[in-house]
């Protein structure tokens, strides 16, 4: 009998001999470029503002470029190359469509999922059950970490924290691997992960049809990651459901998971939540949790009855009473949910970074390639919920939480635990203002580091806090301990141009005319942009 091992080392290489697909014909050359340059026309026109994030100049480099190359690429290797432009465009809703007619990439049954030390296979189907619970060592001809960073560059993102959401499920598709030059041969790509220190290498096939892009929401009979043995975690428990609650009994919490903001045929979305507020004031609920970190978005105009909702009761809208619990998947009208519940709620948010940003472009149409074609989705609306001057990536959470692999296979989750160990304490501004009172600067810059060191604080925003810290002591004629605490924030954040601004305004209020030109002139140094300090320099020097 023929060893396993030696059948699978000969299938590798049998799959290492296979060649890319060829070039396109000179014809359809001809074709994809008539089609670049319709997409060069149509996107300034479609997209609310296409350079927003790149400038035109970097637009039509990239045009050039890619048309210049078409003739010796394939059809995946052009697709994803215009993926690629799409995605300097640098926004969530704009992307191109790969995974439905006419283009129909096929996908590899498995789910990806980045954690902090790799990205693992968490579910696959059972005839890969080899490879789940594995972290990717290599795929194809590359390391898992090469490929996971080729594929992050076409991948459509508002921030991290959406590649870290889509990256994943672009590295399950046949079409994106082959297109990158990953891999010899889509029809047959080993695949090695790791489990427990020994590796193995699986082969896989492609499947047609559309694997959903939800997280965890997978076929039923699929191979899961998680341990068995141990409980299944709540926010695993029913994530196809649009929206649904549990009342944790031990705990006295009242657990709510939002999963899409669109209506089910049984039950509005007004009527849930008057359902759920209904029951918050009918038992003893010593917390109230909205979990929304798998909620992709849906309908904008559904969300008023929620967050109306919460406004209402008094006894939920409590700080460290109601908690939103956010991730890389929140994303779109659950943006503008977590947005609004920001804005006019007393809650806490736990977990991970949002995968959209705050203010952001959205409701996007299809510019379809005329030979091709190939569907491109341009967003044509800037959805401003909130400051104009609000230019955060992500709403991040004041508590962060980040699952690990050995979290996912206990069934564990560190945002509920979080959540129910949470104890009130002192803020960071509490923390440096009552040793800035003092003139304690070691004090002051003691508490900052001790505070943002905690691993619960790693988004906290910290710099932000000091600032405004900073200008309400100036705003009291505090000087001294003004420049005592942004002086802390200048060592901590030196590349910061704001810091130095501020520190500058500072000295300049305080008569120190010479400090304050040496502040202005170091932010201005780090952003030649800030005319504002531009402006005060003039001014300064002029004295």
């Amino acid at each position: 009998m023929v060893p396993k091992r030696a059948i699978l080392v000969c299938l590798i290489v049998l799959v290492s001999l296979q060649s890319h697909a060829s070039p396109v014909t000179p014809v359809e050359a001809g074709r994809w470029r008539e089609d670049l340059r319709y997409f060069a026309e149509q996107a300034p026109q479609v997209h609310k503002n296409l350079f927003h994030s790149m400038t035109r100049e970097q637009f039509d480099a990239a045009l050039k470029n890619l048309d210049e190359r078409i003739p010796s690429l394939s059809r995946n290797q052009i697709i994803a190359e215009i993926t690629r432009i799409v995605a300097m465009i640098g926004d969530g809703h704009t992307y191109v469509e790969l995974r439905r007619p006419p283009t129909n990439f096929r996908h590899y049954p498995l789910k990806l999922y980045w954690f902090p030390d790799g990205v693992y296979v968490v579910k696959a189907d059972k005839k890969y059950a080899a490879a789940v619970g594995g972290r990717i060592v290599r795929l194809g001809k590359v390391s898992g970490q090469n490929a996971y960073e080729a594929v992050s560059q076409i991948v459509p993102r508002d921030n991290p924290s959406q590649v870290k959401w889509m990256t994943p499920f672009y590295m399950s598709l046949a079409e994106v691997l082959d297109g990158l030059s990953l891999v010899d041969n889509q029809e047959a790509v080993p695949l090695t992960v790791e489990k427990d220190g020994v590796q193995t290498t699986v082969v896989l096939t492609p499947e047609a049809g559309d694997l959903p892009l939800d997280e965890f929401v997978l076929p039923a009979d699929w191979v899961d990651a998680h341990d068995p043995a141990t409980p299944q975690p709540l926010w695993q428990k029913d994530p196809a459901n649009h929206y649904w609650f549990e009342y944790l009994n031990d705990s006295r919490t009242l657990y709510v998971q939002f999963n899409a903001v669109a209506q089910k045929p049984d039950e509005t979305i007004e009527a849930f939540f008057k359902r759920v507020m209904a029951f918050a004031d009918t038992h003893p609920v010593d917390r109230v949790v909205l979990d929304e970190r798998l909620n992709g978005g849906g309908n904008n105009y559904l969300l008023r009855p929620i967050i109306h909702a919460f406004i209402r009761s008094d006894s939920v809208n409590q700080p460290g009473k109601l908690f939103t619990i956010i991730g890389r998947q929140t994303f779109s009208a659950a943006m503008n949910c977590v947005n609004r519940m920001k804005l006019n709620t007393d809650t806490l948010f736990v977990g991970e970074p949002t995968g959209s940003s705050p203010n952001m472009y959205g409701d996007n149409a299809p510019v379809v390639l005329p030979n091709s074609k190939l569907m491109v989705r341009l967003s044509t609306l800037w959805w401003q919920d909130m400051d104009p001057r609000d230019r955060r990536v992500w709403q991040a959470p004041d508590l962060s939480t980040e699952l690990t692999f050995a979290d996912y296979r206990a069934g564990r989750d560190p945002a509920m635990d979080a959540i129910l160990s949470y104890k009130p304490g002192p803020s960071i501004v509490e923390l440096v203002r009552a040793a800035a009172e003092k003139g304690d600067y070691a004090g002051a810059k003691a508490a900052f580091q001790t505070f943002i060191q905690n691993p619960l604080h790693k988004y906290a925003p910290a710099e932000s806090d000091i600032n405004q810290l900073g200008y309400a002591f100036i705003n009291s004629k505090k000087l001294d301990q003004a420049i005592l605490v942004l002086k802390l924030n200048v060592e901590i954040y030196p590349e910061s141009f704001n810091a130095w601004d501020s520190l500058g305004e500072a000295y300049m209020d305080r008569g120190d005319k010479d400090l304050a030109i040496k502040n202005y002139s170091k932010s201005l140094e780090l952003n030649p942009k800030n005319y504002g300090a531009r402006d005060q320099l003039a001014k300064l020097r002029a004295q």
